[in-house]
């Protein structure tokens, strides 16, 4: 039978590639870094890496990315003068195992070497209670009596993409801890890592400053344990103390816990995260496993409390995309945490609340020179835009090629607004409002009208020059989802007004004073009215993805694939070859009818689901999840189920292309990881949700006896079971009041401590 809590492997593939997909696989983190997936002997040549959240740095005129800090976890065992690696070294048995329950990564390799049979064993964490720590506990054993030494420390040998981003690296021993230091090569700011270890067998020196030699002579068939504690501090945390020496006072504090006290508050912080957060589903252990390894990229990518950080593209699984947000945040990971962890959504949301001024500087300097905030479609810790004009290579010519996500990508600033309004409706929490969400969406409604266009002859506003979610098409004229989040955006900007002016005058006209604004909030009211977004055809019900899509070329994506001369080659840009036809990359039609799925018809949903799909690439992973949450939402289960699977297996299997050109991409997906909650959540259990009351319409896939999930909603928790003919709805003791559920259209308030259950004929209270 499957573990859903365990991922676990039975062998050991020593090609690079193996090693570098199962890094992404069995990666750890706890938000505020994380540790791949790698053998404790392995280093940069193993793409072992040590991510570090917030933390960015360029080195002369290659990419910005995140920093990766020296590896405190290195530790390989020298058995009668030969070191042991799974690289170097015969291996008779291999396994690993992710734990999901305690974000934990387990290994135990058997090795053949100098005639005996070495057993090295290991378990590592990264404290959900401290998390500047890491701990690990090490084991040896030998079926032959051999003078055995462990080596082990911190390795200063750093992968880097686009480094080195660490220079100047310093040892020092403070009494039995060790420390390298080590400063940024741009801001000059330093990153500590501190090394500590318990272990009571043999003699210790110094190996070269950074790494310590323990050797003693083993006995056969004994094992011998050793704890390590490792810490990470930088002069970006804010904390008040040297870096250096909070790294030291980390590893001190957590020496004196011990690893059992260590290890039970970790797992104490894990246990309330899958008690917020769990989807458990009955009857298909294959979508459970997937679904639960999903979440669980979520949970151990999510910022930690006061940071103020969001999650990029890639997480925590190291460099990949610059360590950049996207649009992904909003759009596919945040409805997450705004439904089971809104505490989480909070550090999303208020990490676009201070890059609020890398966004205006944007839309004064990108282009025309635009008023308000045009959000960077790569953003880092200033919120001015990563993204380079050339950042696509040709696989065939080894040229760069020109590409607009940096200029012509505009939907990012009402992705921003709309998930700044999201959480004002679900939580009825107006805090972050008046601590600048409202500037945040008045400003991007600011930025459309001046990005606007106004078309005399047809009396109405128009979004010209963009590019939408699907990229293979670029600098087309309104977009159908652009122009679709443009027109919420003036309606959350006016909204917003209202209602600040009606519960919050004297913080409402400080805000219009401060934005000097007041002269073209009536034009916002005028944009939403006028504001042109292409309509579903009145026959056929189709909606045109933008201005000439349907008079494209018609070809399969077979077809179009078919005419690639090489594998990496990217099929958008200038002269890609999908640009004249209508293949497209991702969803955007189907996405948009996702986000506004009230506003559409099923009749509609249906007839675009339709059309799309066979165009559809997915050379996107956020892709799948659209497709399935349509799917299901009209009826068709099975292919919902195959999408839905699609998506969240994609980083447990980790099958994905590892380049795009000559672009590595290599990481974890956590934008996918969201859409298969929403797949779930959304999709099969039918939830939806706004300020008056939350609905559920399930749509049950048919080999699932049932699907439990927690909700978050007005700051109240609530536990929703559904069967195929019934749902249960129990409200927790500590809830405020009671709340408004709609199932199957049926009003049914859920009482604090109470549970009720509803059929589909009636209500059993």
């Amino acid at each position: 039978m499957r573990d859903s809590w365990k991922i676990t492997g039975e062998t050991f593939s020593n090609d690079t590639e193996s090693i570098m997909r199962n890094g992404n696989i069995y990666q750890i983190a706890n938000g505020y870094m994380g540790y791949r997936g790698t053998l404790d002997e392995f280093g940069a040549e193993e793409r072992v890496a040590v991510t570090l959240a917030g933390v960015f740095d360029r080195v002369g005129d290659a990419w910005r990315e995140p920093v990766n800090a020296p590896n405190g976890g290195f530790t390989q065992v020298i058995i009668d003068g030969e070191p042991v690696s799974a690289r170097h070294t015969a291996v008779l048995r291999h396994s690993q195992t992710l734990n999901l329950r305690n974000a934990s990564f387990e290994r135990e390799t058997v090795y053949k070497t100098r005639g005996k049979t070495v057993t090295i064993a290991s378990s590592r964490f990264l404290s959900a209670q401290h998390p500047n720590l890491g701990v690990i506990r090490y084991s040896v054993r030998c079926d032959k009596a051999a003078d055995l030494g462990i080596s082990t420390g911190i390795d200063g040998n750093i992968w880097d993409l686009n480094g080195p981003h660490l220079g100047d690296l310093r040892t020092e021993r403070h009494e039995d801890i060790l420390l390298v230091s080590a400063v940024t090569s741009e801001a000059s700011k330093i990153v500590a890592v501190a090394e500590g270890i318990a272990f009571g067998v043999g003699r210790e020196r110094d190996c070269d400053g950074s790494l310590r030699l323990v050797e003693f002579a083993a006995e056969a068939g004994k094992t011998y344990s050793l704890t390590k504690f490792f810490a990470v501090h930088t002069e970006f945390d804010r904390i008040g103390l040297a870096a250096a020496d909070a790294a030291v006072e980390s590893v001190r504090r957590a020496k004196a816990l011990g690893y059992d006290a260590c290890l039970a508050a970790h797992n104490d912080c894990w246990a309330e995260k899958w008690r917020l957060c769990d989807v458990a589903i009955e009857g298909d252990e294959a979508a459970q496993q997937a679904l639960r390894y999903s979440i669980f990229q979520l949970l151990i990518a999510a910022p930690i409390a006061g940071s103020q950080n969001s999650i990029s593209a890639r997480a925590l699984s190291g460099q990949v995309y610059k360590g950049a947000i996207f649009w992904d945040t909003e759009m596919f990971m945040l409805p997450f945490f705004l439904h089971t962890y809104p505490e989480k959504a909070v550090e999303l949301l208020r990490y676009r609340i201070r890059t609020l001024d890398g966004a205006r500087r944007k839309a004064l300097t990108e282009g025309a020179g635009f008023k308000g905030a045009f959000y960077a479609w790569e953003s880092q810790e200033t919120g001015d835009d990563a993204c380079t004009y050339f950042n696509i290579g040709d696989p065939l010519t080894k040229r760069d090629l020109r590409t607009h996500f940096r200029d012509k990508q505009v939907h990012v600033s009402g992705d921003v607004a709309i998930a700044m309004w999201e959480y004002f409706k679900l939580t009825g929490d107006d805090s972050l409002l008046l601590q600048g969400g409202a500037e945040v969406i008045l400003e991007c409604a600011r930025f459309y009208y001046s990005y606007a266009y106004f078309k005399k002859d047809k009396n109405r506003y128009e979004i010209l020059d963009v590019i939408g979610p699907d990229e293979y098409h670029e600098r087309v004229n309104n977009n159908a989802f652009t122009n679709m989040v443009a027109k919420a955006t003036f309606e959350i900007a006016n909204a917003t007004a209202e209602y600040l002016a009606q519960n919050h005058p004297k913080a409402f006209r400080a805000l219009i004073d401060k934005l000097a604004i007041a002269q073209e909030l009536p034009l916002f009211v005028d944009a939403a009215k006028l504001l042109y977004v292409p309509e579903p055809d009145p026959k056929t019900g189709l909606i045109e993805q933008f201005e000439g899509y349907f008079n494209l070329t018609d070809t399969t994506i077979e077809e179009l694939k078919a005419k690639k001369i090489h594998p990496d080659e990217y099929l958008g840009a200038g002269q890609g070859l999908a640009v004249p036809t209508k293949v497209i990359k991702q969803a955007d039609v189907v996405m948009m009818l996702n986000l506004f799925k009230d506003r559409y018809s099923k009749e509609v949903k249906r007839a675009n689901w339709e059309y799309y799909e066979p165009r559809t690439e997915h050379g996107s992973s956020l892709s799948p999840c659209a497709y399935a949450m349509l799917a299901a939402e009209f009826g068709n289960l099975d292919v919902a189920y195959r999408y839905f699977m699609k998506t969240a297996k994609i980083d447990l299997e980790a099958r994905y292309n590892i380049y795009v050109g000559t672009t590595f991409t290599g990481g974890s997906h956590p934008a996918a990881n969201g859409g298969a909650w929403m797949a779930a959540v959304f999709g099969f259990g039918g939830v939806s949700a706004d300020e008056t009351h939350v609905a559920i319409a399930p749509r049950l896939y048919r080999n699932w006896k049932s699907l439990r999930f927690n909700l978050a909603y007005k700051g109240d928790s609530f536990t929703v079971t559904v069967a195929q003919d019934a749902v249960e709805i129990t409200g927790a003791a500590g809830n405020a009041a009671a709340r408004s559920f709609v199932v199957w259209g049926e009003a049914a308030p859920c009482a604090p401590g109470k549970s009720l259950v509803i059929k589909r004929d009636k209500k059993v209270a």
